[in-house]
């Protein structure tokens, strides 16, 4: 018997045309075997990915995302506010790929397909700032400024190069800015050049070394970096190590929440999931495992 009775295989169209063809000769087949009815569609634009998202979410059991951290991202908030939500699933076909590798799911594809069909079905966390979901991060600062300044044509030819690119230049650049966060524990107010809400573990493929974040938890992982001197990093790769407590950090803040209201004395652009969005303040919350996924 087959595991799925229907799935819908959606890929941009726009994203990686000279390969979208062998992407499919590597997965299809695979994918084949184990769902009684698939279905490939292509989309051209955000529109036809959340239209085909919201006209497909009731009526299949899998939605097989193969594309990047943007096309996921767009699929997210497609389905999430709909009352009937199918399992997803994802071939990582973009340049990062981060929330994948949170799912543990090999970046070669018809590897990626094989975890796909033999894999485990998990609850995983979604949360949402004002009114847009958001499944692996949250950001403002150092890496918001670090999307806006990836040079596209780079990105094509040069892939996760380009964003170690990008980071080196914003360093170099990025401005403190004053803030304030309020919990319903406590509050929170300082400077920093760059303020992470993380619900997955990777960014632009480099994992955070943070031991709890866990993305079915119903809790975001804060990360306030003050400045983007070597300490800071120091601190940030000291945070591996599980005996290293917060009272330990100076250069770095770090705490859990699951709703929060973040807001900044100028007005800052908010990064999600690797997606430039609307600008602070911000009110962030968690909705516990509200989707299914798969894991490898």
């Amino acid at each position: 018997m087959p595991r799925f009775n229907s799935a819908l295989l959606l890929y941009n169209g726009n994203a990686g045309k000279g390969d979208n063809e062998q992407k499919l000769r590597e997965t299809v087949p695979l994918l084949s075997r184990e769902i009684k009815e698939l279905t490939i569609l292509q989309t051209a634009s955000i529109e036809e990915v959340t239209e085909t998202c919201k006209t497909y979410a009731a009526k299949i059991d899998l939605l097989i995302i193969l594309g990047g951290d943007g096309t996921i991202h767009n699929c997210i908030n497609a389905i999430a506010s709909e009352p009937i939500r199918p399992t997803i699933a994802i071939l990582p076909g973009g340049t990062s790929n981060d929330f994948s590798r949170m799912l543990q799911l090999p970046q070669n594809l018809s590897n990626a397909a094989e975890a796909i069909v033999n894999g485990s079905i998990i609850d995983v966390d979604l949360a949402k700032s004002n009114a847009t979901y958001f499944l692996n991060f949250w950001g403002i600062g150092m890496v918001a400024d670090t999307s806006k300044n990836i040079n596209e044509q780079q990105k094509k030819t040069l892939g996760v190069l380009s964003y170690f690119m990008s980071t080196l230049k914003t360093v170099s650049q990025s401005e403190p800015f004053s803030y304030k966060i309020e919990t319903n524990e406590e509050t929170y107010e300082g400077e920093a050049v760059m303020i992470l809400l993380l619900n997955g573990a990777f960014i632009g493929t480099r994992q955070i070394p943070i031991s709890s974040i866990e993305p079915a938890d119903g809790q975001l992982d804060v990360l306030i970096v003050k400045n983007s001197s070597l300490l800071s990093f120091r601190e940030l790769l000291s945070m591996s190590n599980t005996d290293v407590g917060n009272d330990a950090l100076e250069e770095l803040t770090h705490f859990q929440s699951n709703n929060l209201k973040i807001t900044t004395e100028i007005a800052k652009e908010i990064d999600m999931d690797g997606e430039i969005h609307t600008n602070t303040p911000a009110e962030i919350r968690i909705l516990p495992k509200h989707i299914k996924m798969i894991k490898a």
